[in-house]
């Protein structure tokens, strides 16, 4: 009896571990969940011709790994060096021989690394649903390296990540660890690599690809999340909208009530502005102001004027309470003349924000915002500048109104362009744009999208197994138990015998 006992148990331990664990094939393909995926890959001088066809190989060997279509898994590449290209975009191929061909043809453009400029055209260009992004479908961005960036990452990568962007920074040889952890997400043990040489690349691209599979953990429902659930490769995190940030719980959004920024306003005192309408900007400024928490430690405001030339009203660092800034805004006089918003936003750029003004250093977080508000055409170019202005981190809204060029202001305006672009036709309604103005932006440190990771492999059918392991565990002890107390029964029918 008690053979039988034991082998019935034995028969069902081993069907529950059948139905709880995934078959192990090898080159197993992940069909777990879609990513769109981009490489990013350096393709400066410094990358010989040898290496370069070394990282081709690394990434066929991870896309051989996924299930890849329009409907599953779609890949992109962007090669840079001084300038970026597009090598294919997401929707460009749905066939994974197709893009084998694709990857094989690219001709490396061998000039310089600018790392910074790649993150922003990737970000901008690359994860767009013109070129084939989806909308809650994980964004995966893998940048392989072999250098120094010659220009700055920190901020572009923090404003990629923000966007929902997960990055892995691959370093090979003379990579600099310092730029990989400022480019890549947290937890940076996850997503920070470093191999010695291109030759070893190949072996860590086997490693590398399981980090890439991803199940679709918002299609079980939002986890409880405040605002948006969003998945990830190894879980999902809560997401909050615009203007609130994430506590602590991971899940629970707050408004932003008054978050620390350093504010910039440019204000057009063209000729076409006309006296009486001035004196509607500043009520403008000062309603915008109101808004805020000023204080030396706080948020900080700072005034330019602007028409034929520039004039900085008062700088960053010059008023601590909003009484004073106020104060200082209605003694402001009307300059005139002509409408040079190119040479305003270079001033902003390489004055106002500087730490000289009163900016506070990058490394604190604080956000830097500028706010151009004009009434016409601009009479210079502004394109450089206003581009410019967003790569140094810099979050720009536009205010139009009148014969403002809506071109113009889109191009000034940080994305999504629809939340800082406004416009009006009428002085009169600029009231009602200061109040809708939304300039509460939340801290960098406090808008941390956390991660909540999953403990099992890619291949294995999560949640289920983990379910069913644990149920295997309650009917283990309830077996045993049984088990014991039959023993007892037999043996006092043997007594009794």
């Amino acid at each position: 009896m008690k053979m039988r006992q034991l082998s019935a148990f034995i028969l069902l331990t081993l069907a529950v571990l059948a139905t709880a664990r995934p078959k192990t094939e090898p080159a197993q393909k992940c069909k777990t969940g879609p990513v769109d995926l981009v490489f990013l890959i350096d393709s400066s001088r410094s990358v010989r011709p040898h290496e370069f066809e070394t990282m081709r190989k690394f990434m066929i060997d991870i896309i051989n790994t996924l299930d890849i279509g329009l409907n599953a898994t779609r890949v992109g590449v962007v090669q840079y060096s001084s300038q970026v290209r597009t090598e294919f975009t997401l929707k460009t191929h749905a066939r994974l021989s197709n893009i084998v061909k694709a990857i094989n043809q690219i001709i490396p453009l061998a000039q310089g690394t600018m790392t910074g400029l790649a993150i922003r055209y990737m970000m901008n260009e690359a994860f767009t649903p013109e070129a084939g992004d989806r909308p809650k479908v994980p964004n995966v961005a893998v940048i392989v390296t072999d250098g120094r960036p010659q220009d700055r990452v920190a901020e572009v990568a923090a404003e990629a990540r923000e966007k929902g962007i997960e990055i892995y920074a691959v370093g090979v040889a003379r990579a600099d660890m310092t730029s990989l952890r400022a480019m890549a997400s947290p937890p940076f043990e996850d997503h920070v690599f470093l191999v010695e040489s291109f030759d070893l690349i190949h072996q860590f691209g086997i490693q590398f690809q399981d980090k890439l599979c991803v199940i679709d953990y918002c299609s079980f429902g939002n986890h409880s999340c405040d605002h948006e659930c969003v998945s990830v490769l190894n879980g999902y995190r809560c997401r909050c909208n615009e203007g609130y940030r994430l506590l602590e719980d991971s899940k629970t959004c707050q408004a932003c009530k008054s978050a620390n920024i350093d504010l910039v306003l440019l204000i057009d005192g063209s000729k076409s502005v006309r006296p009486q309408n001035f004196e509607l900007v500043k009520k403008f400024v000062n309603q915008v102001v109101d808004s805020l928490d000023v204080s030396a430690h706080g948020t900080r405001v700072g005034l330019v004027q602007y028409s034929s030339r520039v004039r900085t009203e008062f700088p960053l660092n010059m008023y601590h309470t909003a009484d004073e800034i106020k104060a200082a805004v209605m003694k402001v006089e009307y300059m005139e003349k002509g409408t040079m918003t190119g040479l305003a936003l270079k001033h902003m750029l390489e004055n106002s924000f500087s730490e000289a003004e009163g900016a506070r250093p990058l490394s604190r977080n604080i956000p830097r915002i500028g706010l151009v508000f004009t009434d016409g055409r601009s009479q210079d170019d502004i394109t450089e500048y206003a581009k410019k202005a967003k790569e140094a981190g810099i979050t720009m809204y536009a205010v139009g109104v009148g014969k403002a060029v809506e071109d113009e202001l889109r191009e000034i305006a940080s994305e999504p362009v629809e939340k800082h672009f406004y416009y009006t036709t009428d002085f009169t309604a600029i009231s009602t744009i200061a109040e809708n103005l939304k300039l509460n932006v939340c801290p960098e440190e406090s808008q941390g999208e956390i991660e909540v990771k999953d403990p099992c492999a890619c291949e294995s059918l999560v949640e289920f197994q983990q379910a069913t392991m644990n149920s295997l565990e309650q009917v283990t002890q309830k077996l045993a138990g049984m088990t014991a107390r039959l023993e007892q029964l037999e043996n006092q029918l043997f007594s009794r015998k």
